[in-house]
């Protein structure tokens, strides 16, 4: 099982992301509208064997901080653009 950290931007549209696998590192598209705790598989990625195991890859959303006042601006336009009152 591996954690991938996602940005809420890359959870909401999708995103194709680096994960590493015990045979090296593999490109896993993220599809758009991922919850955190989303599980996916990668077939043959796991423990060796025969055949070879999966890897389990589970998304964990992350929220940046906002260390500018253009960062922080972006976050009350998202707020506002779902309605929330601020």
């Amino acid at each position: 099982l591996y954690t991938l950290d996602v940005t809420p931007w890359q959870a909401a549209l999708g995103t194709s992301i680096s994960v590493p696998t015990l045979g090296g590192a593999v490109e896993l598209k993220v599809p758009a509208g991922s919850d955190a705790g989303r599980k996916l598989r990668l077939r043959g990625r796991g423990l060796p064997g025969n055949p070879d195991g999966d890897q389990i890859v589970e998304i964990e959303i992350i929220a940046p901080v906002p260390t500018d006042e253009a960062q922080k601006k972006a976050y009350k336009a998202l707020a506002k653009a779902f309605g929330e009152k601020i």
